[in-house]
């Protein structure tokens, strides 16, 4: 029996759109409330958000009772935390602060097993193997691991095209919020000038034949970077949509019965 078939990556490489949210929350509640909502992706992040290896395996436990796709983004993109999050069941793998070739070049390793990568074997112990039910996992199942490099400042940018020509990259993933602080306008990743360093990216990503990907809450930016090709486009993101409707919530509810 072979790894499960992983239709996010097959559909980033037929140029399908795939609408993702970003999950901060770190609760599986909220996972499962997201799965059911009716996005293709759900990021689990660990970078910003307080995620541990516990707390992402619970989410990519509810997310595999859905149909939306649990995507990861690590703190770092390190050999030995891939390691664990390919274990636990993740299938894709969104890696921040990439800025070179070469740093590409060791997560595809990092993602592969020897003798071809660096990949630890311990499949028989993971989630990922359905604890050694799937008998053909070690063979099969680099072919389900989608590998997605985030640029987010100058020097990736500037190393876009190494970044690029290394086989085994799915796609590239654009971070506008990193990118402006980079740029000198923290805080203002709809400056001109940040949006023109996205769309630029999004074409030489699209034009290399790597699926271009963005967070961004701007629905303009996101019609123009759909336009160029990008295929998967997170829209929303949980810690935003809650805390912005609890405070309209509260804002509208004190309104009315202020004078009551």
């Amino acid at each position: 029996m072979p790894a499960p078939m992983n239709p996010f990556k097959s559909a980033i490489a037929k140029g399908e759109l795939q609408l993702g949210c970003w999950l901060g929350l770190a609760d599986p509640y909220i996972a499962e409330i997201s799965a059911g909502a009716g996005f293709d992706w759900l990021l689990i992040d660990a970078e910003h958000a307080p995620n541990d290896l516990r707390s992402i395996t619970a989410q990519l436990q509810v997310i595999a009772g859905r149909d939306s796709h649990a995507v990861v983004r690590p703190p770092i993109g390190e050999t030995w935390i891939i390691k664990q999050l390919l274990d636990a069941g993740s299938q894709t793998l969104l890696i921040p602060m990439v800025e070179t070739g070469a740093q590409a070049q060791e997560l595809v390793d990092a993602v592969t097993y020897p003798p071809h990568g660096v990949r630890g074997v311990g499949s028989a112990l993971a989630r990922a193997s359905d604890f050694a039910a799937i008998g053909d996992y070690l063979t099969t199942a680099r072919d389900e691991i989608c590998l997605l490099a985030q640029v987010e400042n100058r020097k990736g940018l500037a190393a876009l095209d190494e970044i690029l020509a290394v086989e085994g990259l799915d796609g590239v993933f654009i971070g506008p919020s990193d990118l402006a602080a980079d740029m000198g306008f923290i805080g203002r990743p709809g400056e001109a000038d940040v949006k023109a360093a996205v769309l630029d990216a999004t074409k030489r990503i699209v034009a290399a034949g790597k699926a271009a990907g963005i967070l961004t809450l701007d629905p303009a930016l996101q019609l123009e970077c759909r336009k160029l090709g990008a295929t998967f486009i997170a829209t929303e993101i949980d810690v935003t949509l809650f805390a912005r409707h609890m405070r309209a919530a509260s804002k509208s509810s004190r309104m009315m019965l202020a004078d009551g």
